[in-house]
């Protein structure tokens, strides 16, 4: 039994704890003991609680609310398995270990298009622990780590494989970048045109909207994107009139980039385009418009700008610029210290 005193009824209040089959010994006390500790919480914060969470679905909901962008991995993942439905206090590391089994051996999807047959590939490595972050994040604020090597470490059965993203390769010098852009219709152009100038995601620039433009400052503030938090970057005059442009004349609340009779830009309306601009300026068939933001990225760092500015800029990480474009800067280096020689 839990016990805490509630200070509004001033009497004490009592909850019964489960039992715990899987645990042993001291197993048995200390998660008795978190288990009593979240009941006195509770209990503190006046026992307020908008819904019980009883279901991994149950926990996954609770993440979206503070993670929206994770729905679509969610619905693809988890909701549509049974690990949704089984019960939070009864999930062990067999359970999440079925579940990464059968989410390895589903292929991804290289198109959606409902219109054409659906094309599939393996499912990459990088993929696998890219569609397991949120299901561990959800599970992590309502669930303690196991005892390692026990039935109860569930976070055991989700830990990302070591070496699994790979550096992208494939850059498109400024010539291929303005064939690409000279490939592309005229509703796509200012689109294409916004990732040859910014080191944004594509869903980023798909998101922003005429509000988010300051003229008088040319600044640009990015609220969209994958890590969540709104940033403000400065912007050159060329890229700045070139934004004004796109925004003139729409409301605020407006998408700077729409496309002409079918709302806003979308991960498959934008990789359609790209791919036809693709085949058309007769460049790799493997770019797309992730490209353009490494060839971006690439040539930020090797014209010198400082690692964490590119980051901050690109919206990512000083450890992924490190690791994936760590070695131009060494080229660079080298380059540097040639000069040196007597």
């Amino acid at each position: 039994m839990a016990r805490a005193y509630d200070s509004d009824t001033g009497r004490n209040r009592r909850k019964a704890l489960k039992d715990y089959p899987s645990f042993s010994g001291h197993e048995i006390f200390v998660q008795a003991k978190q288990d009593a500790e979240a009941f006195a919480k509770t209990v503190e914060s006046g026992g307020v609680t908008t819904r019980k969470l009883d279901t991994v679905r149950d926990a996954c909901r609770a993440y979206e609310e503070t993670k929206q962008n994770a729905a679509g991995i969610l619905n693809l993942t988890v909701y549509s398995d049974p690990i949704a439905k089984m019960k939070l206090d009864k999930l062990r590391r067999n359970h999440l270990v079925s579940w990464r089994r059968r989410l390895e051996d589903t292929p991804a999807l290289l198109t959606r298009n409902k219109r054409g047959e659906k094309r599939t590939k393996p499912r990459a490595p990088s993929t696998v622990n890219r569609d397991m972050v949120p299901l561990r994040a959800a599970l992590a604020q309502l669930l303690s780590p196991g005892k390692p090597n026990t039935e109860a470490a569930w976070q055991e059965a989700l830990k990302p494989l070591k070496g699994a993203d790979k550096r992208r390769t494939l850059y498109l010098d400024r010539e291929e970048r303005r064939r690409l852009l000279a490939a592309c219709d005229d509703e796509a152009k200012p689109f294409v045109h916004a990732l040859c100038l910014l080191p944004l995601r594509p869903g980023a620039v798909a998101g922003l909207t005429v509000k988010d433009f300051e003229t008088r400052t040319r600044s640009l503030t990015i609220g969209k994107d994958k890590n969540g938090r709104p940033r403000h970057i400065g912007l050159p005059p060329a890229a700045a009139e070139f934004l004004a442009a796109q925004a003139k004349g729409k409301s605020p609340d407006d998408p700077i980039f729409n496309r002409l009779n079918e709302g806003p830009w979308n991960k498959d309306s934008w990789k359609i385009t790209v791919k036809r601009a693709v085949l058309a300026a007769d460049l790799p068939t493997t770019a797309t418009a992730y490209t353009l933001r490494h060839s971006v990225i690439t040539d930020l760092i090797r014209a010198g700008l400082p690692i964490l500015t590119v980051a901050q800029l690109s919206g990512t990480s000083v450890v992924m610029i490190e690791n994936h474009y760590g070695h131009l800067v060494g080229d660079d280096s080298e380059r540097a210290l040639a000069t040196l020689a007597l």
